[in-house]
């Protein structure tokens, strides 16, 4: 998967979930659910990454992917998307 991101997010996004968004790449998709909350398009995938189950964020960037953010999903989601 070919992403990109700023890299003011991305040093947010290690201090605020301990991963960087360099990681999205790897993220072995499981589920891709579009989120209708924001008036630009965006999408949450789950995935595992390093054997646990984490979360991106994303919008689209012409053919790319624009990380927004990357984190560990909540016990909740696991159940929701049946992870």
């Amino acid at each position: 998967m070919d992403v990109e991101f700023d890299p003011d997010k991305d040093q947010a996004n290690i201090a605020k979930h301990g991963v960087s968004l360099v990681e999205a790449a790897n993220l072995d998709i499981v589920t891709f659910v579009p989120d209708s909350r924001f008036d630009q398009p965006r999408f949450r995938v789950y995935g595992y990454l390093h054997g646990e189950v984490y979360c991106l964020a994303f919008t689209l960037s012409g053919l790319r992917v624009r990380a927004i953010s990357l984190r560990r999903s909540h016990a909740k989601e696991y159940r929701r998307y049946g992870l």
